[in-house]
Parts: structure tokens; C-alpha cells; sequence
């Protein structure tokens, strides 16, 4: 209209537009019209002011006189109300006229940026769509209506109906971050959460098996490990916008979650959904990161089925996604070895086999993988072994190196044959050494037994001889194994959780005994890897003779046990493997008869071989025992305490005179003895070892002597008491105060 008005007043005078009959809305825009000429121009139009004058003032005067003739009654209450409003004349309207033609003529003193003003705009848009969408409640999901989509998606399923579902997923996935911003921009609204519950099971139950009947998939045979992409299908631009939307909530979704049974199911459909997850790259790595930190953090159901997930995704996509999430997963590994206990130790076993399991993947990448972190561990023990310092230590002897070794010891025995990751066992085995023989101090033995097994696990799958024996049969030279304990442990020391003891713990019997099963068990371990080979009797040689040696030395008779058993089924294999030799036809340079040789021994077993397999099983018993920090109270041999009978009080009230004034004295001397070390107490806890090392017989005494007899806590505080007053009758009589305790000691 206004284009039309201003190609009119082009051929009009003023006169002429004075008399033409526009009305007031198009009147508006040719003043519009008329400004911006006149700007342009820079001339003044005085003729505009009377004629708008004139025309507002006679319009009005025309409306208030038809409004008496439509509606007198309401004319009458103006006249007696508002005079002002009937009365005027053309003056009441120069002021706003003037004021408007100044706003419309006046031009600004400085220019505005337009980054000013589009940002002023968006700020009004963005408000005045939060009052609208505020103003507009989205629709609110019901029971029925997800039942209504059930039905429709079993039925036929259309883009529609996924698109509406789509939304109706992505509100209630918007819930879960608790912000409105997030929640108005949804089409759908929940406020129940028995809706939303049912709203996430629909759309897990069905969404999957819908888009595949919607983009015609076939489902792949079992044979086939090819995975068919939806990006395939010729529909798949149709539905690409709502799948996004989707898989993109249910990663938030993921991310939310704090129940491990809803996350497993979760879990389950993301697994479901991966071939989606591959045509789409940015959700696919959003994906990614969840899955990994489900891996590391979640229940051990979680973890699994996260790392199914991740597995699939690279199995799939290794030239794209596999080399970041094996980089990213040793990164959160190494993160989680921080701290080690009874509890994170199953988490820890667990990463570890299933990060080798991804580096087995493809070889070429894990190789550079290795090789470079392999070197990094490389490079700390050479600074320390340089530098000498504390500090420097404490980057080597940590769990954090302890589990990085034992990791790609297990990647390499895992992976073995390898061409491409053979040339790495040497370096490894070095690396490994090295952190044995950077502190070889009593304190350090844990650690050592823990290098110890690691390289027992290289050598034995990846069929190399490593040098271990030296570092086991070391600590037999090494430890005094006849000093008495300084101190009663009640708890065993739980030597696959510690890499360091205290002074405290090596005064402990606890560690000796520990330490001793240590040795026992992975002595046992290695020879068993060494069994069948024909050099068995030269290898195990030095281990016989520091044995021999070990037994001479050693005055405790449960560790000489464990120890000699030990010997002779050393003993008993090198004779084995000596009888099978002299009836060898062949000779030691002929390889590959030496070869056949070994098979044929390992199929048909060795006496060796044999105790392994079944000392294993009770191993393994004791071994879970241990992680789960349960005591194994047959080991403790303590004391047990029963109650007197009624005969004996009456017998303790006859002698009570003679042992009440010194018995609290005497308990509290007692204890303070224990709890140093002095001669007195270690004596008395030597009583305790004899009678649990060398088998005390017990059978002859009499029946109630079971019942009857006291404690051995009992028998320890009568005995010093008894002493003590001796003591006090003798007075001076140096020589029988020292036999009486010799007596009582012995």
C-alpha cells in the first residue's frame, strides 16, 4: 500500500493530496514516505504540519459527533466527566506533532556498530520466545499416549510417529539435567516419574527393532562379522535428524544415571545401537568417553558391558576410533593404580585383561603404544638410578609402575607370537630387573615378589628365559629367619596389596610367615614353567643347593616344613627328567629333537606338574580369602579363654591372700614386656610357636583335662606371679632367683 501511495503523490501538489481521500493508515505511511524524502533532500516540509494538524483534529471531531449519534448515553457521561476531552481544538495537537517530526527529522549524533544492535535484537527475540514458549505449556505425556506409540510402532512405524517419540524421549532425557532452559525448548513436557520411567523402557524395548523394519536392514548372519550400517538404507536421509536427536539423549542419558541396574540396561541399548553410533561420528565419540569412564568407575556389570560396547566400536572403526580409545583408556588406567587394596584390586585385574584385550586388536598400533610408554617407564628408573634421591624413588617404587609393568607384561605374553611386538620382551625384562635391583632392601621385598611374578608371566607364555630364581633364593640368603618376632601379629599381611613395609611389620611374625609362603609359592611357579624342559636338573641346581643350605640354617620347624617338601619335589623331577634322558637316542645340538622331546613330556606330565596343578586349586582359595579381607583364623593359634567352674573359685578363694596384693602389678608388667620385646616376653611368645610348630601331644591327659586346664594366658600370668613372689622370699639369693626362671621359662 505504501509503494502504491508513493507513486501517486509523484504526480500530485500539495493542494491536490490535501483533497485526496486517504485514510488515516495510509495518511501514516505517506508521512513516512514524505520524511525520508525530505531527509534526503535536507528540505524542510512546512506545508506537513497543518495538514496533519487539521486532519487529527477533524477526524476526531467527526468520530466524537457520530459517537453521540451511535451512543448518546455514553456522550452524555463524557460531558459529565471529561469536559477536557469534548472541548479541544487543533492546538492540542502541535506538540506531539512536533515532537514526532523532530524524532523523525533528527538524526543522530554518532553512528551505532551493528554487532550492538543484532545482539540487542537477539536478546529481544530470545526474550519475547521465552514468553511465548512460557506462555505455551508443551503437551504433557500420559500412559495412554505411550501406550497409543507402542501400538503404532508394532503396527507401522512412521516418520512421524518416530519424530514425535523422538521429542518425547529428548524432554524426558531434558529432566534429568534439572534446568528449565532445557525443558522449554522441548515439545513435550513430564512431571511424573512413573511416565518417565515407562517413557525410557518403551523407547529401549522398541525404538531399535522399529528403525530396523523402518530402513528395511537385514539382520546379519552369525557367520558374517561384517556389521551392516543404517547409512546404507535409502531412507536413512528421512530419519538421519530424529536418530541424531536420539542417540545424542541417550548419551546424556547415560551420563545422568546413578543406579547401576538402569545404567546396565542402558548399556544393553547403546550396545543395540552402535551400527547408528557409527554413521554419526560426533555422537559416536560422545559415546565413547561415557563408555570409557563407565569402564573405569561403574559396577563390575556396568564395566563389562561398557567394555563390550567400546570393543564393538573399534572392532568396527579401528582406522578411525581405536588408536584414541586405547590411548585414552591407559591414561584412566594408569589414573585408577593410584591406590591399591582389597577392594579396587578386582577392578584393577579387570582393566588390565581388558585393555589387553583391545591392544590385541591390531598390533601395529599397540606396538607404538608400548614402545612409547615402555620407554617413558625407561626413562624414570634411569633419573632415579642417576640421581639417587628419595623423590626420584617414589616415581619408580609406586603402584602406579608396579601395575604399568605388570600390564605390558601381560599385553606381550597375551599377544605372543608377535612378530611385531616380540623385539619388546627384552627392554621390558630389563626395565623390570632394574627396578629390583634399584633398592634391594628388606623394606622393598614386597615389590619385588610382585617384579618377581611379572616376569614369571613373560617367560612362561612367551616361552623366554628370564633369570628369576636369583632374586627369590637372594632374600633366603638375606633374611634372618631364626630371630625371634618382636611382636604377635593377629592379622596375616596381605603381601598382593603391599609394595613397602614398616620397621613395625618386619618385626611382625605375620611377615615372616608371609614371606616364606611368598617365596614358597612362586619358587614352586617358576620351576613348574621350567618342568618339562630338558635342562631342569642344571636350572634347578643352585635352587637344590641354597635349599640344602636354607634348611641347615633355619631352627623354625614350620618354615623348614614348607621348605622341604619343596626340595623334594624339586628333587623328584630332576630325577624324572635325568631317567628320561639316558634313553634319549639323539644328541643336544639337534633342535628340533629336543623339541619333540619336551612336547611329548608335557603331554604326558611331570611329577612336578602334577603337585602344581593341585596345590593351584587350593591356592586359589586361599588367594580370593585374601582379597575379599577375610582372616584365616587357623593360622592365629590363639588362645582360647573358658570359664572356671564352681570348684576351682573355691580353690582360688583359699590362695587368695597370697596373690592378690601383686596380680594387677603383675598383668600390667606383663604387658608392658610384650609390648617391648624384652627377653621375658619373647620367651613366653616362643611357648606359643613351640606349641604350634612342633605339634604339642596332648592325648594323654585326661578326659577333663580339656575342660579343666586353664588358658595359655592364664599359665603365662601364674607363672610370672609365681616368680615374682619367689623373688620376694628369696631376698638376695641371686643365684636361685635366676634358676626359678630359667625353670619358668622352660
Amino acid at each position: 500500500m505504501a509503494g502504491k501511495n508513493k507513486r501517486k503523490l509523484e504526480n500530485l501538489s500539495v493542494d491536490e493530496f490535501m483533497l485526496s481521500g486517504f485514510d488515516s493508515e495510509e495518511d501514516d505511511s505517506v508521512d513516512e514516505d514524505l520524511t525520508q524524502q525530505n531527509a534526503k533532500s535536507k528540505k524542510p516540509a512546512p506545508q506537513k504540519k497543518s495538514v496533519k494538524k487539521q486532519g487529527k483534529a477533524s477526524d476526531h471531531k467527526d468520530q466524537l459527533s457520530a459517537l453521540k449519534s451511535q451512543d448518546p448515553e455514553f456522550y452524555k457521561f463524557l460531558e459529565q466527566n471529561d469536559q477536557t476531552l469534548l472541548n479541544f481544538d487543533d492546538s492540542d495537537f502541535s506538540e506531539d506533532d512536533d515532537d514526532e517530526e523532530e524524532m523523525y527529522h533528527k538524526l543522530p549524533s554518532q553512528l551505532e556498530d551493528a554487532n550492538s544492535d543484532d545482539e540487542d535484537e537477539k536478546e529481544s527475540e530470545t526474550k519475547d520466545a521465552k514468553k511465548t514458549k512460557t506462555s505455551k505449556e508443551g503437551i504433557k505425556i500420559t500412559e495412554a499416549m505411550i501406550e497409543n506409540w507402542r501400538k503404532g510402532l508394532r503396527k507401522e512405524p512412521t516418520s512421524r510417529l518416530i519424530r514425535d517419540i523422538t521429542q518425547a524421549f529428548k524432554a524426558a532425557v531434558a529432566t534429568t539435567k534439572g534446568e528449565s532452559d532445557s525443558e522449554e525448548l522441548c515439545r513435550y513436557t513430564i512431571s511424573d516419574s512413573t511416565v518417565f520411567n515407562s517413557l525410557i523402557l518403551f523407547c529401549i524395548q522398541e525404538i531399535h527393532t522399529s528403525l530396523h523394519r523402518m530402513l528395511n536392514l537385514k539382520a546379519p548372519e552369525k557367520h558374517h562379522k561384517k556389521l551392516i550400517l543404517p547409512s546404507s538404507s535409502p531412507r536413512w536421509q528421512n530419519l538421519q535428524i530424529d536418530i541424531k536427536m536420539y542417540l545424542a539423549g541417550v548419551v546424556q542419558l547415560l551420563s545422568s544415571l546413578t543406579q547401576s541396574t538402569v545404567t546396565a540396561a542402558v548399556l544393553r541399548h547403546a550396545n543395540q545401537m552402535v551400527p547408528y553410533y557409527l554413521c554419526l561420528p560426533k555422537q559416536c565419540r560422545n559415546l565413547l568417553k561415557n563408555l570409557i569412564k563407565q569402564w573405569s568407575t561403574g559396577e563390575e556389570t556396568v564395566r563389562v558391558l561398557a567394555f563390550l560396547a567400546l570393543n564393538k566400536i573399534c572392532r568396527h572403526k579401528q582406522d578411525v576410533h581405536l588408536t584414541a580409545v586405547i590411548k585414552q583408556m591407559y591414561i584412566v588406567y594408569v589414573k585408577n593404580c593410584k591406590f591399591t587394596s582389597p577392594n579396587t584390586l578386582p577392578m584393577i585385574n579387570f582393566m588390565q585383561r581388558t585393555l589387553t584385550e583391545m591392544y590385541s586388536l591390531d598390533t601395529q598400533a599397540s606396538y607404538q603404544h608400548a614402545f612409547i610408554y615402555i620407554r617413558q617407564l625407561a626413562i624414570h628408573l634411569r633419573s632415579a638410578m642417576n640421581m639417587k634421591k628419595k623423590e626420584i624413588y617414589q616415581s619408580v617404587y609406586n603402584w602406579q609402575y608396579v601395575h604399568c609393568l605388570y600390564l605390558w607384561c601381560r599385553v606381550l605374553s597375551t599377544i605372543y607370537p608377535s612378530d611385531v611386538l616380540e623385539p619388546l620382551i627384552y627392554p621390558l625384562c630389563q626395565v623390570i630387573i632394574g627396578c629390583i635391583k634399584l633398592m634391594p632392601i628388606s623394606r622393598y621385598y614386597p615389590l619385588r615378589l610382585h617384579c618377581a611374578r611379572a616376569l614369571i608371566l613373560l617367560s612362561s607364555r612367551t616361552k623366554t628365559f628370564v633369570p628369576v630364581l636369583p632374586f627369590l633364593l637372594e632374600i633366603l640368603q638375606q633374611e634372618n629367619f631364626n630371630k625371634k618376632p618382636g611382636r604377635m601379629s593377629v592379622k596375616p599381611i596381605n603381601f598382593a596389596v603391599v609394595l613397602k613395609l614398616s620397621k613395625a611389620n618386619q618385626q611382625e611374625k605375620a611377615y615372616k610367615d608371609g614371606l616364606v609362603e611368598q617365596l614358597y609359592d612362586l619358587i614352586l611357579e617358576y620351576l613348574h614353567t621350567q618342568a618339562c624342559s630338558i635342562g631342569f636338573p642344571e636350572l634347578a641346581l643352585p635352587t637344590i643347593i641354597q635349599l640344602k643350605a636354607f634348611l641347615k640354617e633355619c631352627k623354625v620347624a614350620n618354615y623348614c616344613k614348607q621348605m622341604r617338601q619343596l626340595l623334594e619335589k624339586i628333587q623328584e623331577n630332576c630325577s624324572y627328567i635325568t631317567a628320561r634322558r639316558q634313553k634319549a637316542a639323539f644328541g643336544v645340538a639337534d633342535a628340533t629333537a629336543v623339541v619333540a622331546w619336551e612336547k611329548q613330556v608335557v603331554e604326558e606330565g611331570t611329577p612336578l606338574t602334577k603337585y602344581y596343578s593341585q596345590w593351584k586349586k587350593l591356592r586359589e582359595k586361599e588367594i580370593k580369602l585374601e582379597i575379599s579381607g577375610k582372616e584365616r583364623m587357623e593360622d592365629l593359634n590363639l588362645p582360647e579363654i573358658k570359664r572356671k567352674k564352681a570348684e576351682e573359685k573355691k580353690a582360688d578363694k583359699e590362695f587368695k591372700g597370697l596373690f592378690e596384693s601383686d596380680s594387677d602389678h603383675d598383668d600390667d608388667l606383663f604387658k608392658s614386656k610384650e609390648e617391648q620385646g624384652d627377653s621375658d616376653g619373647e620367651d613366653l611368645e616362643d611357648l606359643s610357636d613351640l606349641s604350634a610348630d612342633e605339634d604339642v601331644d596332648t592325648s594323654e591327659d585326661d578326659s577333663d583335662g580339656d575342660q579343666n586346664k586353664p588358658s595359655t594366658s592364664e599359665v603365662k600370668s601364674q607363672r610370672k606371679m609365681l616368680s615374682t613372689e619367689l623373688k620376694m622370699v628369696a631376698q638376695g639369693d641371686d643365684d636361685m632367683v635366676e634358676d626359678l626362671e630359667l625353670s619358668d621359662q622352660d
